[in-house]
């Protein structure tokens, strides 16, 4: 009997090819292509609303906001697509951030346990970051990871009236801003804060 022959698994320049010849959105995990679920309106809004306040910020200087498209290389070959990423390398026609220094995921009922433990350790092995925010659709809540000399440093920024201090980028995050325009309903169960979680933060 005829041994079964092996899958080649992707790299993550094999995986920008192959990309573009899809219609939908996909990632790159453990050298496959896994699709992504799509995001509805609160989450969109939420997204559009970040991404225009830092980019009335970034205007004019050396770092930039990106989009859901811009790509996120993972040491081990993963390729993921933040909701939003702020780059200060160079600025080119590459598919992937050259020096990814932010990456913002904000977080749906179907992903935010994955986000919030799986994807938020891949992030942290990438060298260039120094701040990862985990930002809640149905509450004004925002889990933000910053990294200094020690390592990584976790603070729970909550409420309205609370505003997120980027320094490394020199840039300010309102959460009246993130949430403008949004109402609130207080069902939400949130993802274990690093006192509540087994995982090493």
């Amino acid at each position: 009997m005829s041994q079964p022959v092996a899958r080649t698994k992707m790299s993550a320049d094999e995986f920008f090819d192959w990309l573009g010849g899809q219609e939908k959105k996909h990632e790159l995990v453990d050298g496959e292509p896994v699709l992504m679920a799509g995001a509805n309106m609160r989450h969109n809004k939420i997204t559009f609303s970040i991404g225009l306040a830092l980019g009335n910020q970034l205007k004019g200087k050396p770092c930039q906001p990106f989009g859901s498209d811009m790509a996120i290389k993972i040491p081990g070959g993963n390729v993921r697509y933040p909701d939003i990423v702020v780059d200060c390398g160079k600025f080119d026609d590459q598919l992937a951030a050259d020096q990814p220094v932010l990456v913002i995921e904000v977080l749906s009922n179907s992903t935010r346990m994955f986000d919030g433990t799986i994807k938020l350790e891949e992030y942290k092995k990438v060298d260039a970051l120094k701040y990862i925010l985990l930002v809640y659709q149905d509450t004004p809540t925002v889990y933000v990871y910053t990294r200094d000399m020690s390592g990584w440093e976790f603070a729970n920024v909550k409420g309205m009236s609370a505003v997120i201090e980027l320094s490394q980028i020199g840039v300010f995050l309102a959460l009246e801003d993130v949430y403008s325009g949004l109402q609130f309903q207080n069902h939400l169960t949130l993802v274990a804060s690093p006192e509540e979680s087994s995982i090493e933060h």
